[in-house]
């Protein structure tokens, strides 16, 4: 009679362990996904409930957000390494467990988290919310994934420079391909130039503060801020860098509405607006497109240092209001309304300077919308291509004749910038317009590489701002 081996006792059930900083990066996957959420609006609430009631710290928050964005900035890299290491096409693996997978691999290529620990923190959420059988698929991947660094992935999941550049771009830098032939086209130029945009593309943006003129200063905010926390801007007399340091929310002159947070490209475009040169009377302003806020702000103080006012509309609602609360307490003349820039309510011809920074793709801001990126399809151009004419041809209405009209878009994308220019000008798609560009070049003093104009186009890799455009037109007619 054949003995059998005694059978080995099962391990006990271990309960998995909770990690709220991966957790709450999960969650937020999630919701960028699930509800076509944006991380940058998603995230502040889940890390002040987890603050609350977790006892985050600074470092604790500082992870999430590095997992989140990494993640998403560098989505196609890892859906291309993540493919290469399991055996069925990547769209039939669920999107929790691709999401669990991206956050591994960010933690083990784009990170300094020992290797073991990217992994073992990553199969502990696996199982808190995925369950332990596909935790053991998270595993097997993620070790894979972990034999070798980024560079050697990269050698094997990306083609050939030499025979598609517009492929090897894409999965190397995390762009979507219609994406890097669109930028590329609308940068001109060699593989340096677009490589240099694309790395931009993924950098972690500075936070910039404007120092709303007549209200505060970017010297009062710097002395606040102090050496470790502030830098000057880099080009606008308002603005001020913040260091990883600094925290815009624990300033008075942000929590009074003195100064506010916006990109140092956007104050640039309402400056340039603001002075280029115009005869005869400077007295009303519009801002056709004015939510949610951060450009009519700058405006209206502009406006109210000179005796003028502005008037700040915004199509939505809820967007105005957000465009009222950014001007509250300005001290000039000011009013916010909630109505169509293509309807507008307002007499034509009664203003002297005119703004519309429309509705784009938002191709130029990236950085700070890394999942814009995947979101957008080629044919979202042609969507916006309505709306983007209709809005200017109506601004050229609003002012008057020898007024000035800036029509601004955080897009690079030619089809959203001068052709929509030209389009109006020429009277496609409506009647002409008569008017004259305007050179908006002298009026970023000590700007570099702006093209040769009379229209600009600003480059996060070479002026370290969203890829903001402005064309400036004065009425003739």
């Amino acid at each position: 009679m054949n003995e059998q081996a005694p059978r080995r006792p099962s391990k006990p059930y271990r309960r998995p362990k909770k990690d709220p900083v991966r957790l709450l990066a999960f969650e937020a996957l999630r919701a960028v996904d699930e509800r076509a959420a944006y991380a940058n609006l998603v995230l502040p609430p889940l890390l002040k409930k987890a603050r609350e009631n977790s006892g985050f710290e600074a470092r604790d928050a500082a992870l999430a957000t590095e997992l989140v964005y990494g993640t998403l900035r560098r989505q196609g890299t890892y859906d291309a390494i993540i493919s290469a290491c399991i055996d069925r096409p990547l769209r039939e693996v669920d999107p929790p467990v691709l999401d669990v997978l991206a956050l591994g691999a960010h933690q083990l290529l784009g990170t300094r988290i020992p290797t073991h620990a990217a992994v073992s923190a990553s199969v502990e959420l696996a199982r808190v919310v995925l369950g332990d059988g596909r935790a053991k698929f998270v595993n097997a991947v993620l070790r894979k994934i972990s034999r070798d660094d980024l560079d050697t992935w990269l050698q094997r999941v990306a083609p050939p420079y030499d025979e598609d550049a517009e492929d090897h771009l894409a999965v190397v830098h995390s762009h979507p391909r219609w994406v890097v032939s669109a930028l590329w086209d609308a940068l001109g130029g060699g593989r340096a130039g677009i490589e240099d945009l694309l790395e931009a593309d993924n950098e972690r943006p500075e936070v910039t503060l404007v120092a709303r003129p007549g209200r505060s200063t970017a010297e009062e905010l710097l002395d606040v801020l102090g050496e470790d926390s502030g830098l000057p801007g880099r080009w606008s007399p308002y603005a001020v860098r913040l260091t990883e340091g600094g925290e815009p929310g624990a300033l008075d002159a942000v929590r009074e509405g003195r100064a506010g947070v916006q990109d140092e490209g956007s104050q640039l475009v309402a400056i340039a607006l603001a002075d280029a040169p115009l005869e005869g009377a400077d007295a009303r302003w519009l801002d056709g497109c004015a939510g949610p806020g951060g450009k009519a702000a700058l405006l209206a103080a502009l406006a109210a240092g000179r005796g003028a006012s502005l008037l700040a509309a915004e199509k939505q609602p809820h967007r105005a209001r957000l465009v009222a609360r950014a001007l509250a307490g300005n001290p000039g003349p000011y009013q916010v309304l909630a109505a169509d820039g293509t309807r507008p309510p307002w007499v034509p011809g009664s203003f002297d300077r005119v703004l519309v920074d429309v509705p784009c793709t938002g191709l130029g801001a990236l950085r700070r919308r890394p999942e814009a990126r995947w979101r957008r399809r080629p044919e979202d151009l042609e969507g916006f291509a309505p709306l983007q004419r209709g809005l200017l041809r109506e601004a050229f209405h609003a002012v008057r004749v020898g007024g000035v009209v800036g029509y601004a878009t955080c897009s690079p994308h030619p089809a959203e910038t001068k052709a929509v220019v030209e389009d109006v000008l020429r009277g496609r798609g409506g009647p002409a317009v008569e008017a004259e560009w305007v050179d908006a070049r002298p009026l970023m003093p000590g700007v570099p590489a702006l093209g040769d104009g009379p229209d600009v186009q600003l480059w996060p890799h070479l002026h370290g701002t969203d890829a903001m455009y402005l064309a400036l037109l004065r009425r003739t007619g």
